[in-house]
């Protein structure tokens, strides 16, 4: 396995004007997309309550004392490590992710929150993993938690491969190993006809973009062209002969990315038409990286407010004068 450092940011010029209006434009058209997905999910829940409001039912939105018991204690976790801190260590630093940060989440039992017993997990469900999300969000935690749980562990979930659950999951769950999801080939969303990346007699061969932790991660889930003319899911070693992988430098370096070149490298299927298994999992994954999302505009929001609290004009504090004018 050969790993470069790329020096310079992706080319995504052809968006139109600079790399940095280009990383703009993609960064403004993906919060618009996550906004109108949140918008829809708004209306379809807002519906369904007014249904059941109907009926003299109402739906409970709150999560349980045991859900929030787990977020405290996760919340508790971040502040004690001082998570913001240590983004800001492997921002300006060398370091792709912090890993002591990433053991202590570990330890916490974190990583196995969605695996059942019987792989070694704790069993538990996605509004679980959903707290965890929007606690990490909030302490901008510079771990590689959603490329190794929100997609690499719960593709394999979804599967109906035995084999290789009862291989990963419980190395998945103890932080033996991390995984990914590869699956983008060009600066656009991948649609079911652009993927290039084939695999064939058990070797695959082609390249993906911009792989979320992709020169962190020790296996990979690679979309590729089956002989069915299908989409297929193959796992993929990381240090197998014939991967090449190539670290970004991106719009946000404390999150690490890569390109990685396959050449005939071994291969394990974990599905030959995986095309509504991909689907699923990046609405899965859409939801946990909202949480996300929330907890970091939340925290944010607050220290905004106590920055503008905190701020006199006119001897008076701004919530004061604000009431003035």
């Amino acid at each position: 396995m050969m790993k470069t450092k790329r020096k310079t940011p992706y080319d995504i010029t052809e968006l139109g004007g600079t790399w940095l209006e280009g990383n703009i434009l993609l960064v403004e058209i993906g919060f618009f997309f996550i906004y109108l997905r949140l918008v829809i999910l708004f209306i379809l829940i807002h519906g369904l309550n007014r249904k059941l409001l109907f009926k003299g039912e109402q739906m409970n939105f709150n999560f349980s004392e045991d859900q929030l018991l787990m977020k405290e204690e996760v919340k508790k976790l971040l502040d004690k490590e001082n998570s913001v801190k240590r983004n800001r260590n492997v921002l300006e630093g060398e370091e792709k992710f912090d890993k002591e940060l990433w053991n202590q989440l570990v330890q916490m039992g974190l990583t196995a929150t969605t695996i059942p017993e019987e792989y070694g997990g704790i069993g538990m469900g996605f509004l679980e993993l959903c707290v965890i999300a929007e606690e990490l969000g909030r302490g901008i935690a510079p771990v590689p938690f959603s490329s190794s749980v929100y997609l690499a562990t719960t593709a394999i979930l979804n599967s109906s491969n035995e084999d290789i659950k009862k291989e990963f999951l419980p190395k998945l769950a103890s932080g033996e190993i991390i995984g990914t999801f590869a699956h983008s080939e060009k600066t656009t969303f991948p649609s079911e006809s652009g993927i290039s990346v084939a695999a064939k007699s058990g070797k695959i061969t082609g390249k993906k973009v911009a792989v979320p932790d992709g020169d962190i991660a020790n296996f990979a889930l690679v979309s590729a062209t089956s002989g069915k003319n299908k989409i297929g899911l193959y796992l993929v070693d990381l240090s197998a002969d014939g991967v090449e992988i190539d670290s970004l430098e991106t719009f946000d370096p404390s999150r690490s990315h890569a390109d990685i070149s396959f050449k005939n490298t071994p291969a394990q299927e974990l599905s030959a038409d995986a095309w509504e298994d991909i689907e699923k999992l990046l609405d899965q994954s859409a939801v946990l990286f909202a949480f996300e999302q929330v907890g970091g505009a939340e925290a944010a929001m607050n220290q905004a407010k106590d920055y503008a609290m905190g701020r006199y004009a006119f001897g008076l504090e701004t919530l004061e004068l604000i009431k003035k004018i």
